[in-house]
């Protein structure tokens, strides 16, 4: 079961890696220009994060859900500990440069770099874009691309100008608060979607941050959805990420 718990936070991350690549600013149209602004200038400011999450994940086998204690320091550490009915099940902590985690029912083990997970997975993955769908911001940058804006009931929709590309993405942003309602990356090719959304809101600090995320994947006709909600959310406290793989533990192997 704990095993599940790493799995469920990068399986989101399959397509969201897909085809990221560092590009020249090119925002040009002036409505673009100004939600893209906006956005940013309403990222959530913190340093530091401190919170309970409750985690429901659901296949088409087995339905999870699990309590976990989770901290964050912005930009660089992630760092969750899982728990069912108060028995500790895993930790993982997630820097810029590796991700590390332990289950004690199965008693294995990871701690590697992002090359290693990204080889298991099948697609690059990186710290930065985990953060951004954590607090509401969207996974691409999307200071790095061409968009067309269209206006809808919910807010503004941003998508590539550029349709050729592999990866085929969408963010809705609100209006008012310029926070993300939803993401959405597909690979038509592949037959594989990632929907990302962003149910409620809460304000911390006087700040938007979500409070309630659902994300819905898609791949080869198997469906897996992940519900995130946050509780008792405190930003700038003092935090701690400890962290030690017990001995005795089996590696996993990544061939």
């Amino acid at each position: 079961m704990s095993k599940n718990i790493f799995t469920l936070i990068l399986v989101s991350l399959l397509l969201i890696g897909c085809g990221s690549k560092k590009k020249a600013l090119v925002i040009e149209d002036a409505a673009v220009k100004k939600v893209v602004a906006m956005h940013y200038n309403n990222e959530p400011n913190f340093k530091t994060l401190n919170s309970r999450l409750r985690l429901q994940y659901q296949d088409e086998d087995r339905s999870q859900s699990v309590t976990v204690s989770f901290r964050m320091q912005k930009d660089s550490a992630i760092w969750m500990s899982a728990q069912l009915l108060g028995i500790p099940l895993a930790k993982v902590l997630i820097t810029q440069d590796r991700v590390s985690y332990y289950e004690k029912i199965g008693k294995t083990y990871f701690d590697g770099d992002y090359s290693l997970v990204s080889k298991w997975l099948g697609t690059p993955l990186d710290f930065q874009k985990l953060q951004n769908l954590l607090i509401g911001q969207a996974i691409y940058d999307l200071r790095e691309d061409k968009y067309v804006l269209s206006e809808s009931t919910r807010g503004y929709q941003l998508v590539p100008s550029n349709s050729l590309e592999l990866v085929k993405k969408l963010f809705l942003i609100d209006a008012k608060s310029y926070s993300a309602l939803a993401q959405q990356l597909s690979q038509e090719k592949e037959n594989r979607n990632v929907t990302v959304t962003y149910t409620k809101y809460q304000k911390i600090n006087d700040q938007n941050f979500p409070e309630e995320i659902k994300i819905v994947a898609n791949s080869e006709g198997k469906g897996t959805q992940i519900d995130i909600a946050y509780r008792s959310v405190a930003f700038n406290e003092s935090v701690s990420f400890p962290f030690e793989i017990p001995s005795g533990y089996d590696e996993i192997q990544i061939e």
